[in-house]
């Protein structure tokens, strides 16, 4: 008896993937990853490029935010009241009846909006960096991830926020409390970098 070959009606029937048509596997820029992801969300609401939610990281959890109400944030463009007068720590001073001007926030924090995602911090190892659990990281995947940057990490499927070091060819992820040990990425491990923290959102 023959084998190999084709069989008729093996494999997942076309269309029957999560699109409901047939896909393609393309390379895109990384700047650009968010604006195809915001077009395919607008078309498909309940898929994402990345599949699954990513698995929290037991070193230093970070949860991905939804960010299925950015439409209506980017219809409502909020500027804030920046006032004169500076704020003294000391004695109170005259406040000026008039505002200097009015800032949205989105041009101070966000450097390149469709390459940039949030982040909520659930974990301890970065607390000497000012990161506390339950902070919001504002994560851009254009920035280069240089030595010294604070990154969001993959490794072996778990999701964590470490401070990069590159040293002799190479890679640890450093933490910022003493309680915690610095991580060697080997070749052994799944490991791969989503982006740069550059902003860190902090509750009083």
């Amino acid at each position: 008896m023959a084998r190999g070959g084709k069989r008729e009606g093996a494999g997942r029937p076309k269309g029957s993937g999560k699109y409901g048509e047939p896909t393609k596997a393309v390379r895109v820029p990384i700047s650009k990853l968010g604006e195809i992801e915001s077009l395919i969300r607008r078309s498909h609401p309940n898929t994402s490029l990345t599949g699954s939610t990513p698995v929290q990281a037991d070193r230093q959890k970070v949860v991905p935010i939804s960010r299925g109400e950015e439409r209506q944030e980017a219809a409502n463009v909020y500027r804030l009241p920046l006032f004169m007068n500076p704020v003294a720590a000391g004695f109170p001073t005259q406040t000026e009846d008039y505002v200097e001007d009015r800032i949205d926030l989105n041009e101070h924090l966000i450097k390149h909006p469709s390459a940039t995602f949030l982040v909520r911090v659930a974990g301890e190892s970065m607390l000497d960096a000012g990161i506390h659990p339950h902070d919001i990281l504002i994560v851009d995947r254009a920035e280069e991830a240089r030595n010294g940057k604070i990154v969001i990490a993959v490794v072996d499927r778990e999701l964590t926020v470490k401070r990069l070091k590159q040293h002799k060819g190479e890679i640890f992820l450093m933490p910022e409390n003493e309680s915690f040990e610095p991580l060697k990425i080997t070749k052994e491990m799944d490991f791969h970098i989503w982006g740069v923290v550059t902003q860190v959102i902090h509750s009083l």
